[in-house]
């Protein structure tokens, strides 16, 4: 994910909030990364899926204005 800076930041992010105590991180996020654990590929699909929500303005404002 090399290519896209602010998704790798998202993941990161997500990926450090989840798995920061030494308890549940066997990989920092750059082992995690390079070896593709199931912890970062969640924490990819979390920060995607963050993306996709924060992208559709539009259907904030629809929400924001039923309120």
């Amino acid at each position: 994910m090399q290519h896209d800076l602010r998704l790798r930041a998202a993941a990161r992010a997500v990926y450090d909030n989840i798995y920061a105590s030494a308890d549940t991180a066997t990989f920092s996020f750059d082992d995690a990364e390079r070896f593709a654990t199931a912890e970062y590929r969640q924490a990819v699909g979390a920060a995607q899926d963050a993306r996709s929500v924060l992208a559709a303005r539009h259907e904030q404002l629809l929400f924001v204005a039923i309120l």
